[in-house]
């Protein structure tokens, strides 16, 4: 079902309180165990990387719910031309003719200077693109717990200016556990976090 289990962290939250937080069998399990007391609010488990909410299926024991999880996610992608052995993956690339000039006269070819290219980009932009992987993360837990509480637009703004301070001072009003767990998510690995 869901294949990135053994990598990611995950959160559940029973309202706005956050009730465990790890892996996702361990947190499946506790999730289940406060569903069958009986809690009258909502348990939701958000994948950490993502800031999105998961579905799983909790009926059934301990054992068979960590036997679903456990199960690997099916494929997404036909399998078709490529090396999947390498993990290559043949897809479409639109391009105008003197781009695919360009690349036909590169050594090894069009799919060599198209990797070497991605490759260096990448570690160019490494920096960039996990600030906007942490921010869409914080935004999408927000805007499901959070997307109708005090200065939720304002507190989006400032996320997405990577301000920590700006951002703190506008949702210290929310729920303790959100507004922790939005920090977390917002701000990971930043310097200004550990302030």
């Amino acid at each position: 079902m869901i294949n990135d289990s053994q990598v990611s962290v995950f959160t559940a939250f029973i309202g706005s309180k956050q009730l465990a937080s790890g892996p996702l069998d361990q947190v499946a399990l506790v999730a289940k165990k406060a569903l069958d007391r009986g809690t009258s609010q909502p348990v939701l488990i958000y994948n950490d990387s993502t800031g999105r909410a998961i579905d799983i299926d909790r009926r059934g024991s301990d054992a068979e719910i960590l036997a679903r999880l456990s199960q690997p996610a099916p494929p997404s992608l036909p399998r078709g031309r490529g090396r999947p052995k390498l993990g290559v993956v043949a897809r479409e690339v639109t391009l105008l003719p003197r781009h695919w000039q360009w690349l036909s006269s590169q050594p090894g070819g069009a799919s060599v200077a198209i990797r070497q290219l991605v490759e260096t980009a990448r570690r160019a932009n490494q920096a960039s693109d996990q600030r906007r992987l942490r921010q869409e993360a914080a935004y999408h837990f927000m805007s499901a717990m959070a997307g109708n509480l005090a200065n939720f637009e304002e507190a989006s703004r400032a996320l997405f200016a990577d301000d920590i301070e700006r951002f703190r001072g506008l949702i210290a009003d929310w729920p303790t556990d959100v507004r922790e767990h939005a920090v977390k998510l917002a701000f990971r690995g930043n310097r200004s976090e550990q302030t």
